[in-house]
């Protein structure tokens, strides 16, 4: 016993609180913000604001790599707390990802002057306390951590959105985003616990193993314990509904635009980037523990930090084969095959209705808030394409890290047009009063900085070349076709088609502020310097990434090579 307490303590404070240190700034940065808020004279002397800027500066420093970005590929996996959370190159990415994302959300709600209004000043808890429960959603090792997570990232969400006092449509849209997001936790719980009590184990790489061991190709061949297999089925259907709500994916997204049209522009921005990406680091954490073929002689322990054993398909000339013929190899031959079938034909067919729909919704829509809404919803169906990828190649190790890449190549760039495109909307609500498309008539002409970044900004979710949300699409399209399946060309076909649909939405918002006449009932559109210098800001990764693309596919594809060998 007394050695086991000493491991446990050693673990602790020599290697999980180390590389934990990013969360604990966060923590420690919401502690003081609720300190300061209990005295008002605290305030002027340490404004919320400074502690919020320094405080999130701080977590984005320490969540840089120590041997710097080049030794990602490297970074060991190893797992904290006894396997209740896992560190390795992915974790990294997204912990930079979400942080840099909260550091200028923080510079955002300052220069919007949001913070002066309403309650203004609990944003930056609550945005710090999601952000937190997205870290965790990030590193999560295990179901428990997993639906923490969750729920420590929709709790703040949930009280964001409602933040717009006496406002009845943003106390409508909060209240429905709240009962969505009971139901959903409800039914992911309840999915745990069915997943857990079959397996015996909620340690994700553990649980890879248990599907291993029963055997599902044999089960399924010999039509025996089918009680079992249709209790498997529901567990990972409902653990489903609850990452499908968090992605906003199709049918589970009802909460999305009301939350978006309800809310501000800034808490519109925040959930349409960060809510999403850690849904999708917490969808991919699921399915790596349980498609990845591993060493099932030896399953992995969670009390002791390890790396998870990946082993490739034995067909000498995989190599050479296409992406289908490896599937129907390690089908045969894997007892993952079946997981991986299930997993890949749900995400798929999920992914297709969702980016379909998200841009047939957002074609009729009048309220700029709400066209993006559907617009996030549509790329978190394209984004859920590599993820469908990434299951059907995790036989071929150099393809499943070609599909992780892409995916976190699309999620870096995704952060910057998405934030520009909200930023603009906050600013010209600002100036003109009004969130509608039709007001934003003739704005190049009151605001030509500002209109030119939103040109950039709809042309880079659309996916056009010179801007980096080409490189995104590139990627994920790219990945797509290697993969070479007919369900994946599906996919490929209709992800080029709703493309082409989008063209419409984002083109009625250019052609609005720069083709229209400005009507001439409207006063002048002022923007100072700081926000339009904000905004070009957040805009100009939008070239740089497209003209010097490896600053962002390194980085990446470092990241995913590290946890995919």
């Amino acid at each position: 016993m007394q050695s086991i307490v000493d491991n446990l303590v050693s673990n602790t404070f020599g290697v999980s609180l180390p590389l934990y240190c990013p969360e604990l700034v966060l923590c420690t940065t919401i502690v003081l913000l609720l300190l300061v808020r209990m005295f008002d004279r605290l305030t002027l002397v340490l404004p919320p604001f400074v502690i919020a800027l320094i405080g999130t500066g701080l977590a984005l420093a320490a969540a840089a790599p120590v041997d710097g970005f080049a030794s990602l590929g490297t970074l060991p996996s190893t797992e904290l707390f006894t396997g209740m959370l896992v560190y390795d190159g992915v974790t990294v990415y997204l912990r930079l990802a979400l942080l840099l994302f909260a550091v200028l959300m923080v510079l955002l709600c300052r220069l919007t002057d949001l913070t002066a209004k309403f309650d203004g000043q609990d944003i930056y808890v609550l945005m710090l306390g999601a952000t937190l429960g997205m870290c965790i959603m990030a590193s999560a090792n295990h179901l428990m951590t997993l639906f923490l997570g969750v729920e420590m990232a929709s709790v703040p969400s949930y009280v964001l959105v409602g933040l717009v006092r006496n406002n009845r449509r943003a106390s409508e849209a909060a209240l429905k985003y709240a009962v969505y997001g009971a139901g959903a936790a409800g039914m992911m719980l309840y999915g745990i616990s069915l997943l857990a009590g079959l397996l015996g184990t909620a340690h994700l790489p553990t649980i890879g193993w248990q599907l291993a061991e029963l055997d599902l190709p044999g089960l399924i061949a010999g039509g025996q314990d089918l009680g079992v297999l249709a209790a498997l089925v529901l567990a990972g259907l409902l653990i489903g509904v609850g990452l499908a709500f968090k992605l906003s994916a199709f049918p589970f997204h009802f909460w999305c635009p009301d939350a978006f049209e309800g809310g501000t522009a800034e808490v519109a921005g925040f959930l349409s980037v960060a809510s999403k990406a850690a849904a999708l680091a917490l969808l991919v954490r699921v399915v790596m523990a349980t498609c990845l073929p591993i060493d099932t002689t030896a399953p992995v322990v969670a009390e002791q930090p390890t790396q998870l054993q990946v082993v490739t398909v034995s067909n000498p000339t995989a190599a050479n084969n296409t992406a289908a013929t490896t599937v129907a190899d390690s089908e045969a031959t894997d007892p993952l095959g079946p997981v991986r079938t299930y997993l890949t034909t749900l995400i798929a067919v999920v992914a297709l209705v969702t980016c379909t729909f998200g841009n047939l919704a957002a074609y009729g829509q009048t309220n700029i808030k709400r066209m993006l809404a559907y617009s996030t919803i549509a790329h978190a169906g394209y984004m859920m394409m590599p993820v469908a990828a990434l299951v059907t190649l995790t036989g071929e190790p150099s393809g499943a890290a070609q599909a992780l890449t892409s995916l976190l190549v699309y999620l870096g760039v995704y952060l910057f047009m998405n934030l520009a495109a909200f930023s603009i909307v906050a600013f010209l609500r600002n100036a003109t009063g009004s969130e509608n498309i039709d007001d934003y008539a003739g704005m190049v002409r009151s605001a030509p900085a500002i209109t030119v970044c939103m040109v950039v900004a709809m042309a880079s979710l659309l996916g056009i070349p010179p801007m980096a949300g080409f490189l995104g699409k590139f990627a994920a399209f790219a990945v797509l076709a290697k993969v070479g399946t007919p369900l994946m060309l599906t996919l490929l076909v209709v992800a080029g088609l709703n493309t082409v649909v989008s063209l419409v939405y984002y083109w009625r918002v250019v052609r609005t502020m720069v083709l229209r006449p400005e009507p001439i009932s409207r006063g002048p559109v002022e923007i100072s310097l700081a926000p339009v210098s904000f905004v070009v800001l957040v805009t100009l990764p939008l070239f740089l990434l497209f003209i010097f693309p490896s600053a962002l596919t390194d980085l990446a594809q470092a990241a995913a090579s590290g946890v995919l060998p």
